[in-house]
């Protein structure tokens, strides 16, 4: 789980392909998470999060749709799917809290996944959510092996 993927907001498809070249990542309004990869492991969580079938979520045009590409995908940023972005502003601190756990039994975390910290994770990122609706963003994940 060595892969660093920062999520971050931006109001299209081409600003967010744009941060691939900064260096470091996103900057500062992002919200870092070690080896939490936007199309397998985000899709399990919407899943988790809204109901619908994992099948159906992953049919989502957006979904580990890459905006930018670098280094033979070594570098990566990806959309996330409006659907997964509405689950996290509408979800509390409780339901974020409550999802953690069934998301870190599942065979992405192999096991490693650590319930609290995962939470934690997921009240940030919903956080993160929240302000990129305000702003009229889009939310996307900068991706570096």
């Amino acid at each position: 789980m060595g892969v660093l993927c920062d999520y971050f907001s931006a109001k299209d498809d081409t600003l967010a392909g744009a941060v691939i070249d900064r260096v470091g990542g996103p900057g500062s309004d992002a919200v870092s998470a070690k080896g939490i990869d936007p199309a397998v492991m985000m899709g399990t969580l919407e899943s988790l999060t809204t109901g619908a079938p994992y099948e159906q979520v992953a049919n989502d045009p957006r979904s580990g749709h890459a905006v930018a590409e670098r280094d033979g995908g070594e570098r990566l940023v990806v959309a996330l799917t409006d659907s997964l972005h509405a689950a996290l502003v509408a979800a509390d601190a409780k339901q974020l809290h409550a999802v953690a756990k069934p998301w870190c039994d599942t065979e992405e975390f192999w096991g490693q996944g650590e319930p609290a910290a995962v939470a934690t994770f997921l009240v940030d990122l919903a956080a993160l959510a929240r302000r990129a609706k305000e702003r009229g963003e889009r939310l996307y994940c900068w991706v570096c092996v």
